[in-house]
């Protein structure tokens, strides 16, 4: 099994949405987790408070409320938010997040085999640092993203199980996000079957 991960080896990552979720996560172990947008006024607050508390944020650009997802909102965030990462569904977001040195992680939607081909064809042009691959229930589709365009990829999207996240990995994701609360406390999470 492919045990590597670009987060340290935390497998699973915390995706939140609310200051309250943040702040349940700050005193644990992990060091890594998502947010999912929110309003542009609390970004700041909240990737500080994080990062007081030795955790790197990874921000879906795409989600904030109040800024437009483009270039421009990407490098204000880049430089002004300061996350650790910036994942977007968008090419010129992307390549503006690796200008600026921040980790890159492009979103694909994969819906059907066209949406699969228009996906890594947009990763080929943006290559990102890394992809997330929804919805991350298809293991079939995440070994194909990851051998079709060389990049790990991060499961996420409709996982609710320990199983799920277990399956995704075992299909060669480097990790995989989860909004569920009850599998925040999975992060080093290897397959149900020990291997």
């Amino acid at each position: 099994m492919h045990t590597d991960s670009p987060f340290g080896g935390q497998r699973l990552l915390p995706a939140v949405r609310h200051p309250k979720e943040l702040e349940r996560l700050l005193g644990t172990p992990l060091a890594w987790l998502v947010l999912l947008g929110g309003r542009l006024g609390l970004l700041q607050p909240m990737v500080k408070l994080a990062a007081d508390h030795g955790k790197r944020v990874l921000l879906h650009a795409d989600l904030i409320d109040g800024l437009k997802n483009d270039e421009y909102a990407a490098e204000f965030l880049c430089r002004q938010i300061r996350p650790a990462g910036l994942i977007s569904t968008r090419v010129a977001v992307i390549r503006k997040a690796k200008q600026n040195g921040v980790l890159a992680i492009q979103r694909l939607f994969l819906i059907d085999s066209g949406a699969l081909d228009t996906s890594v064809e947009l990763a080929r042009q943006s290559q990102p640092h890394l992809i997330e691959v929804l919805p991350g229930l298809l293991p079939q589709w995440i070994r194909e993203v990851k051998d079709r365009t060389g990049v790990p990829v991060i499961a996420g999207g409709l996982i609710r199980t320990r199983e799920e996240a277990a399956a995704a990995l075992e299909a060669g994701a480097a990790a995989v996000t989860t909004s569920r609360p009850e599998l925040w406390s999975d992060a080093g999470l290897e397959p149900a079957d020990g291997r």
